[in-house]
């Protein structure tokens, strides 16, 4: 792909990922939660040029600051994530403001990251950054699926009010 077609395709993933998970969404641990990290990993692989030929190890480095900068994001992110379990047993999530502090140093460490690759004059493709963004995802998930499973389900008994009621039928008029 070409680098604007992989800059589009980082931010298409990036505005849904953020999106979709400032909204409560429910957590299906039994799901294959790493699919999108998997794809992504293909994405940037295919193309090769991770690493630059004319100055290996730099870029080397480089690339694994970029996926532990993308590890500890997800990291971050997982752990600033609100949990709860409803009353019907599922178990649902929501971003919280610390996570958007959390992208927001994240992107903040990656921009500097690459500022000094550029000052070190590695060519850095998008491929590294598809790669942290792949390894921001599965780690994220994989802790909630974690979190999620170490949560105890509702108690009925405890449960809000009404919860559980049927509701009245709807009276006839004869």
């Amino acid at each position: 792909m070409s680098g604007l077609v992989d800059a589009l395709v980082i931010l298409a993933v990036v505005v849904l990922v953020i999106v979709r998970q400032f909204r409560a969404r429910r957590i299906a641990a039994d799901r294959s939660w790493w699919i999108v990290p998997a794809v992504l990993v293909v994405l940037a692989l295919r193309e090769g040029g991770v690493i630059d030929s004319h100055h290996p190890t730099e870029s080397v480095l480089l690339l694994g600051a970029e996926l532990l900068i993308g590890l500890a994001t997800g990291a971050g992110w997982a752990w600033t994530t609100r949990l709860w379990t409803a009353p019907d047993g599922a178990v649902w999530s929501r971003s919280t403001k610390a996570s958007v502090l959390v992208w927001i140093v994240g992107i903040a460490v990656r921009v500097g990251l690459f500022g000094l690759g550029a000052a070190l004059g590695v060519r850095q493709d998008s491929s590294a950054l598809l790669l942290a963004l792949a390894a921001t995802l599965l780690v994220r998930s994989g802790i909630l699926v974690l979190r999620s499973k170490s949560l105890d389900p509702v108690d009925r008994q405890s449960a809000a009010y009404g919860v559980g009621v049927p509701l009245p039928s709807r009276k006839e008029h004869v």
